[in-house]
């Protein structure tokens, strides 16, 4: 059985990230686009990052960012996963192949058109998220997950996922699920019972 992962984004503070690594999660996502509600500073990332064990995949989310400041944040946080959630062509996407760090594209889906442009991008993996036209991620809606498919790639599906969905969103047979909104208590504070929730309602799909 594929034991599906589990990414806990959105993490401002040291308590969400320690409840969400007590509860199970595989990697943790620290989001630097400055317009997000939930965006921290590098330089408080870190030292949340550096209060934390070293078995846990560290993820960055940036949206239309320079090489320059990804690679400034990443050397500066440790990143494990660069999570490119912006408009970023397939081009520059691959620039990161000799950068020591894997690389998660993210794909805002409004049909199976979206979906089947992943096969563009040469990453470690793609998230898919729901569509909206003002927002880059984190905006607690969902897509038709049917539209999903088989890509031929790790596949992370995020967007609108919440305790009460997470389990057929994990049984879609994809790599992982990204969990942002729907386990917060307000923007960049997560609601700890929620958190509990998710993770015991798809304790029965992580062996």
């Amino acid at each position: 059985m594929l034991i599906v992962k589990v990414k806990i984004c959105g993490i401002t503070n040291y308590e969400d990230a320690a409840t969400a690594l007590d509860m199970g999660a595989d990697l943790l996502g620290f989001n630097f686009y400055k317009k997000s509600p939930r965006y921290v500073p590098p330089e408080k990332a870190q030292q949340i990052i550096n209060m934390l064990p070293g078995f846990v995949d560290i993820a960055g989310v940036f949206v239309n960012e320079s090489m320059e400041r990804i690679n400034e944040t990443k050397n500066l946080c440790q990143l494990d996963w660069v999570q490119l959630h912006g408009d970023e062509s397939p081009e520059f996407c691959k620039q990161f192949l000799s950068h020591n760090v894997k690389v998660m594209k993210a794909i805002r889906v409004k049909d199976r058109n979206d979906v089947q442009s992943a096969e563009d991008y040469f990453t470690d993996a793609i998230l898919l998220d729901a569509f909206d036209p003002e927002k880059y991620g984190g905006t607690g809606l969902t897509f038709d997950w049917n539209v999903v498919g088989h890509i031929n790639k790790r596949v992370f599906l995020a967007g609108g996922i919440n305790p009460d969905n997470a389990a057929e969103a994990a049984e879609l047979g994809v790599y992982g699920i990204d969990v942002c909104s729907g386990i917060e208590a307000e923007p960049g504070k997560k609601d700890h019972n929620k958190v509990k929730k998710l993770f015991e309602n798809i304790r029965h799909l992580r062996g």
